[in-house]
């Protein structure tokens, strides 16, 4: 039998085994949008997910449901693109999380892939602060890589813009086959950002007709797997140093 950390994988009375050996549940979360001509629509479920396995692997966790379709509204305009009213999708993960405690796990790693969901994770994280048992983390996987990155990407200050050098890198390290090179591009703005320190609520289509932005020709495999391993060592890290959750 395969040795997975998905639960998804386990009967019951192998999960009742697993269980009894750990109290860290790993919650990859995703989206259903455009990304660039020359990257799947799952992307950043197909990262988050990447990711939750190679931790869950370091740390003897197990991985929960994987929740592949978000909040993508600023993108819905791109064919394909499936998105997930807010309220929904709080409701749809609190369920989870709620079925996960009930089951005896204390210690809840979001790995999330989509800006969209951050603030939803967040709330339903909130909510159990009153819960001194209970510890929770969001990895907002974007963001995130943007610490791991020193002397690795290329393409200045739009390396981690949507579905450019970063995210590019990262699928051609986890997913090669899904990603269509022949098809990158280099993308600017339509607009030059003023006020780039100022959320704006706009479409991604005022930037890009393409559904990307940045230089995804300047990708490669390489610079996805240090990436890729520079972040896993980090969360291992911070799980060992703040949660005393042993890595190997």
């Amino acid at each position: 039998m395969k040795n997975s950390s998905l639960m998804k994988e386990m009967s019951w009375t192998e999960f009742r085994e697993r269980k009894a050996k750990t109290d860290l549940v790993i919650l990859p979360v995703g989206a259903f949008e455009v990304y660039g001509p020359h990257l799947p629509l799952g992307s950043d479920t197909l990262v988050a997910a990447g990711l939750a396995e190679r931790v869950a692997r370091r740390v003897d966790a197990l991985i929960g449901p994987t929740l592949e379709v978000g909040d993508s509204s600023m993108l819905d305009e791109f064919p394909g693109t499936v998105t997930i009213r807010p309220e929904h999708f709080k409701a749809y993960l609190n369920d989870v999380v709620n079925s996960l405690l009930k089951w005896g796990f204390k210690d809840f790693l979001f790995i999330n892939g989509h800006a969209g969901n951050v603030p939803m994770i967040s709330q339903i994280a909130y909510s159990l602060r009153e819960r001194p048992d209970i510890r929770k983390a969001q990895i907002d996987v974007w963001r995130f890589m943007q610490r791991v990155d020193q002397n690795v990407l290329e393409s200045g200050p739009l390396a981690h813009s949507h579905a450019g050098e970063a995210g590019t890198s990262v699928m051609l390290a986890l997913h090669p086959e899904l990603v269509n090179l022949e098809k990158t591009l280099s993308v600017e703005r339509k607009k030059q950002d003023a006020f780039p320190e100022i959320m704006k609520y706009g479409k991604l289509s005022d930037n890009s007709e393409w559904g990307t932005v940045g230089h995804s020709n300047q990708a490669s495999a390489e610079k996805g797997q240090i990436l890729v391993d520079r972040a896993v060592e980090r969360i291992v890290q911070f799980l060992g140093d703040v949660w005393d959750i042993p890595g190997k």
